[in-house]
């Protein structure tokens, strides 16, 4: 089986082998070429030693070199190149203490993850498939290399690779790995909150974010988002819903820029909004009461759940403009408006403006994981809001003071003193706008101050 790699690849191939070392692409982009895939990242393995690989290309850094990696710099693109190397004892569950090198590529792909990632390939060895990887691509299956348990024992954030691996690739875990996940899912809590918070993006920005359940089945959301377990265990009494509070939020985070709507937002919005997703409903476990109607009713879910949200994100050491968005969007997810021009225009105001975008897919995904006898109406519902939306932004109706005809110097021209009073009539001649659109120009809003400052 022959692959075509860069020519940049090549060329640091050729110059390892024609110094009399060995040299091939390694881990993930063997992986995809295997799946007819074009890699993202190119990976080198050598029998060569780091300051051997220093000495044979003019331009490297020593990003890794106690471990082994040099990256080769040519042009404006970098790769990493990386010796042949044991691991030593692993004391954290994530790092081993020291490593080795050695002449051999056996030994270097043995102490790799998993299968589909353990393979190696150059053109004139073609692949080198020690543990089964084609075998495990073609079953579609994560398998460990070797002794699972020992994997995980070595670096516990392979538990939750594994489940990302499943996720992005439409494979499912094979048996003996799965079994290991749940015995050693409590090594998680030696893992950082930074790693686990990129294992689990990378999850929910995957075509298959459904493999969300596999984290409840098999153990490991307990330890990292214990929250998830509480949504999975409670159910939902209610018109509404058909499923718990676990299985709704599953098929939100599904269809929140899904598939065939994903190139309408960047890949910073996908995240944001299945993100928002995942906890919009965080505290409905904790909200859950039962009417005298006798239906389950979760009031005040949407601001203690923008509360909890806050507090994950931040143990998941999430940027603030994400952390500030999400939590932004759940406590305005359930807010329910009139399909009218009035009403749009209302909730831009409250909600703000920049935020309806997100807050109508938002909306979209949560109507895709309630009751199916409901959801058309709310469909066409929604579709109307969007349309209102739109013709409020191509007419430019101002919905915020920054959109105002007026501003505070305009109203201190006329006699009105900067303070409290100024922005009370400032207020009322946005709310004023809000109703009639048309009051938006600068005469019309400095006679209606006057008269409201008198």
């Amino acid at each position: 089986m022959e692959f075509k790699i860069p020519e940049k690849v090549q060329f640091i191939l050729d110059i390892l082998n024609n110094n009399g070392y060995e040299a091939y692409a390694v881990g993930g982009c063997v992986r995809d070429m295997v799946l007819g895939r074009v890699p993202e990242d190119w990976d080198i393995t050598t029998s060569a030693k780091p300051h051997e690989v220093k000495s044979l290309f003019r331009r490297t850094v020593d990003t890794g070199i106690q471990h082994g990696t040099i990256t080769v710099l040519l042009d404006k693109d970098h790769y990493e190149v990386t010796t042949y190397r044991l691991d030593g004892i692993y004391e954290d569950n994530r790092h081993p203490k020291e490593v080795s090198f050695t002449s051999k590529l056996e030994e270097d792909l043995k102490r790799r993850d998993f299968t589909i990632n353990a393979m190696a390939y150059n053109p004139k060895s073609g692949i080198v498939d020690l543990y089964g990887g084609k075998k495990d691509l073609n079953k579609r299956l994560i398998a460990c290399v070797g002794n699972a348990r020992e994997r995980f024992d070595e670096d516990a954030l392979r538990i939750l690779r594994a489940i990302r691996f499943s996720a992005q690739l439409d494979f499912q875990i094979e048996e003996s790995t799965s079994s290991a996940i749940r015995q050693k899912a409590g090594l998680l809590r030696n893992i950082s909150a930074e790693r686990i918070r990129m294992e689990l993006n990378k999850l929910l920005i995957s075509d298959h974010p459904d493999r969300l359940r596999d984290l409840y089945e098999l153990g490991i959301s307990k330890v990292i988002l214990p929250e998830f377990d509480r949504m999975m265990e409670t159910p939902q009494k209610n018109i509404h819903h058909a499923y718990s509070v676990g299985e709704h939020t599953i098929r939100t985070v599904c269809a929140a820029a899904g598939n065939l709507r994903e190139n309408r937002f960047s890949a910073h919005e996908r995240s944001i909004l299945r993100w928002t997703m995942l906890l919009h409903d965080v505290e409905k476990p904790g909200t859950i009461s039962l009417g005298k109607d006798g239906q389950n009713h979760f009031y005040g879910h949407q601001e203690k759940g923008a509360q909890t949200a806050k507090r994950v994100l931040k143990n998941l050491k999430f940027d603030n403009d994400t952390l500030d968005t999400v939590v932004h969007l759940i406590r305005w997810h359930d807010y329910r408006f009139p399909p009218t021009p009035l009403g749009i225009r209302k909730a831009s105001a409250k909600v703000g403006k920049e935020y309806m975008k997100l807050l109508f897919e938002v909306k979209y995904a949560d109507i895709c994981g309630k009751h199916p006898d409901i959801k058309a109406k709310l469909f066409e519902q929604l579709d109307e809001a969007k349309k209102l939306f739109k013709k409020m932004i191509d007419n430019e109706e101002c919905v915020s003071l920054k959109e105002l005809k007026v501003s505070g110097k305009d109203l201190m021209a006329v006699g009105i003193k900067p303070g409290r009073r100024m922005g009370l009539i400032l207020n009322k001649l946005l709310d004023a706008v809000i109703e009639e659109p048309s009051l938006n120009n600068k005469e019309t809003l400095i006679n209606m101050a006057i008269s409201l400052n008198k």
